[in-house]
């Protein structure tokens, strides 16, 4: 005997599914921040690294950090170097960005330390 679906069966896979979409696009959201979270710091090294870099020629590191960075991450990128003997090291800070308002991951930050050259 074939299953028949009655009067009120029907739309109940609709109604199943608009309850699970928060849930999903929940688990969406954050897949996409923790992509953003590794990023950020990926490109905080890479700040450090120029930056270090370009301090260990003698030359200005503050704009070496900024442009090691992709665009929309430059406006909250700082790079703070400290001299020791014969090496430079720089830190990079970048803030993270975040795709849910209210949430604050704090910055990434990441540190390169290049020999002076003489």
């Amino acid at each position: 005997m074939p299953y028949r679906r009655s009067r009120r069966d029907r739309g109940q896979v609709a109604l199943e599914y608009l309850g699970f979409l928060p849930v999903l696009l929940i688990v969406a959201m954050a897949a996409v921040q923790l992509g953003l979270i590794a990023y950020t710091a990926q490109q905080a090294g890479t700040a450090a690294r120029a930056a270090a870099r370009s301090a260990s020629l003698d030359q200005a590191y503050g704009s070496a950090c900024t442009a090691a960075v992709s665009a929309w991450l430059a406006d909250g990128t700082s790079c703070e170097g400290s001299p020791g003997g014969d090496e430079v090291t720089v830190t990079a800070t970048v803030d993270i960005p975040s795709i849910v308002p209210g949430w604050d991951f704090g910055p990434a930050r990441k540190t390169a330390t290049m020999p002076l050259d003489h």
